[in-house]
């Protein structure tokens, strides 16, 4: 039984192997002959593909990716964003004379590349400008009291600061030898008043200017004796903000013994930067809350804008004034925000701030230009005028109607580098390396090496910079940020433990990855970066801290810029009140200001100047 079993289960076996046999022997038959070729046949084949391959190329066949359409060359290979390799592309349509240096998208590449475009018109400038500020007393309404002879203060009924007066009441008493001779002076000249009026009023005159008024000379008149004893009188209605004397205190002429302030009505005096100027005009309404009364807004106008601007901070005051009903206090954080109108006659052409690309002083836009199911987008220099937020207003270079791309004015700039043809980095055309520019992401310099030109005002230094060195920079970058919270949330511990993360960050990056030059300037850069990290480790005080993260920042940012590292998507921001009025940058993920120097109470003073 047991062999029976074997034969039987061993048929199947040999049946399929004969089909698989017979089946491989009918294969050869029928197409294995077909398959064979010669040498001479396999080169001609060869010959015949780099022929047609030459034709394709002659004949001006552009070659593009799949996932990146304005990706344009002019020979076969991979995509520099994604790797991919490229395809031919659609060379059906007429170009209908489109320049040779456009961009050139169908409908469907468009979409793909997240392209948008807006078309640019003439419209009214208004701008919503907000103002950092602070609560201050009205300088009309100050008085300083000074002593008008000398004398010794006998009696005091103001004793502390704070206190409020009224016009008229009593601060203090003094006597004075020297007001004891001007009464008996007095006396004796009423003696003669009839026969020589002159010298009678010389006698009151000397009290008036001691600030006497006709009532109170006119009481010594009538007593008949020297008083001894003289009332120091309040000269307004406000609050007691200075005492320079105390009970008992010997008083020279001249000498300042009380300030009194009215703060029945204050002033709101605001900090606008240089570019905001233009928009602020005398009596524009003024929207102003206080950081300390949440919820409530107070309805002013530009009363006074300084004509002089400051040189440290780049800042002028403009000033609104506020009736006071004991709410607010001077030195109390504001901000103000003005709905404002350029001073122009009529519309003005305004280009959406996102059309913009800067490369140094010139600002670069794309123009798109309709040839039917294909658009061309062209390289063009503008002139800008004021920035009114979200807009430019344009000076020249662009017409009402015309379209420029306002979304993926990058990817356009980064096929047009391809191409050769004008850009934001090569305004004069030419064949340029893209570096960290193009499509933005830093991941595809990881492994390639990038050749910058950096220079000073004597030379040019022609440095090679290894991607994976700028992706290690850029993680400094981000532990930086981690510091810049800490600060915002004004917490002293938390700023050393994330100095501390900075640090090793920037032990990660390898400088061995530099050559030449670019290796001497990343220790010249490196020293003062570790220096100011080891102070805020160092330091329990949060305003020493800052400090140190002020040029801390200086520091990064030159390095940012020095070493070309791009795409981070980082705004740089300024506040002019940090480090005691001088100003001070910082590094923030988010365009809305968050204030480092000054957390909480002043979260919002500062604007951005640049994208990084």
């Amino acid at each position: 039984m047991n062999k029976l079993t074997k034969i039987i289960s061993e048929k199947p076996i040999l049946a399929i192997s004969a089909t698989l046999v017979l089946g491989l022997l009918l294969g050869w038959m029928f197409f294995g002959g077909n398959r064979a070729s010669t040498p001479s046949e396999a080169s001609a084949t060869e010959e015949h593909t780099h022929e047609a391959s030459m034709s394709g190329r002659q004949a001006g066949t552009l070659w593009t990716c799949s996932m990146h359409p304005q990706i344009q060359m002019e020979a076969p290979g991979n995509c520099p964003i994604c790797g991919m390799e490229l395809i031919p592309m659609d060379t059906k349509q007429d170009d209908g004379g489109i320049s040779p240096d456009a961009v050139v998208l169908s409908a469907s590449a468009m979409k793909i590349a997240e392209v948008e475009t807006t078309v640019v018109k003439k419209q009214a400038p208004y701008k919503q400008v907000v103002l950092p500020g602070m609560v201050k007393p009205d300088e009309r309404r100050i008085s300083e009291l000074t002593a008008h002879f000398p004398g010794r203060i006998e009696k005091l009924y103001v004793n502390f600061t704070g206190q409020k007066v009224r016009k008229g009441q009593t601060l203090a008493t003094i006597f004075s030898p020297e007001l004891v001779t001007a009464q008996k002076e007095l006396f004796e000249a009423i003696k003669y008043k009839d026969s020589n009026p002159q010298f009678y009023d010389a006698s009151r005159n000397k009290l008036k200017l001691w600030l006497f008024t006709d009532k109170q000379i006119d009481e010594i008149e009538q007593s008949g004796k020297v008083q001894f004893y003289f009332k120091i009188l309040s000269p307004a209605t406000g609050t007691v903000t200075k005492r320079n004397i105390a009970q008992g205190d010997h008083v020279m002429e001249g000498m300042s013994m009380f300030q009194i302030i009215d703060l029945s009505h204050v002033w709101v005096e605001f900090d606008a930067y240089e570019s905001d100027i233009p928009w602020i005009k005398m009596g524009a309404k003024v929207a102003i809350s206080i950081k300390s009364i949440p919820g409530k807004v107070f309805k002013s106008k530009v009363t006074f804008i300084d004509p002089v601007l400051d040189s440290k901070t780049r800042t002028t005051v403009v000033r609104a004034e506020l009736n006071n009903n004991g709410q607010l206090r001077p030195g109390m954080f504001a901000q103000g925000t003005l709905q404002s109108m350029l001073t122009t006659q009529g519309d003005v052409l305004m280009v959406p701030k996102s059309a913009v690309l800067w490369t140094g002083k010139k600002a670069v836009v794309y123009v798109k230009e309709d040839h039917g199911d294909t658009f061309a987008f062209h390289y063009r220099e503008i002139t800008l005028g004021e920035d009114t937020g979200a807009d430019y207003v344009v000076v020249d270079g662009l017409q009402a109607g015309e379209s420029v791309v306002t979304n993926g004015a990058f990817k356009i700039d980064a096929a047009a580098q391809l191409k050769g043809s004008q850009s934001m980095m090569n305004p004069e055309g030419g064949k340029q390396s893209l570096g960290g520019h193009a499509g933005m992401d830093m991941g595809d310099d990881a492994n390639k090496d990038e050749e910058m030109d950096m220079g000073d005002s004597n030379k040019e230094t022609s440095m090679q910079i290894d991607g994976k060195f700028k992706v290690q920079l850029a993680g400094v970058v981000t532990a930086y940020l981690d510091l810049k919270d800490a600060f915002v949330a004004t917490n002293s511990t938390m700023a050393a433990t994330q100095a501390k993360n900075v640090k090793a960050a920037m032990a990660k990056v390898d400088m061995g990855l530099l050559k030449g030059d670019s290796h001497m300037m990343w220790m010249d850069m490196k020293k003062p970066i570790d220096s100011n990290l080891d102070k805020i480790i160092a330091s329990t005080d949060v305003e020493v801290q800052r400090l140190a993260f002020a040029d801390l920042t200086d520091g990064v940012y030159k390095t940012i810029k020095m070493f070309n590292v791009t795409g981070l998507n980082v705004y740089y921001q300024f506040c002019p009140m940090a480090r005691d009025g001088h100003g001070a940058n910082w590094l923030s993920l988010d365009s809305d200001i968050k204030n480092p120097y000054f957390g909480e109470a002043m979260l919002t003073c500062g604007e951005t100047k640049e994208t990084l």
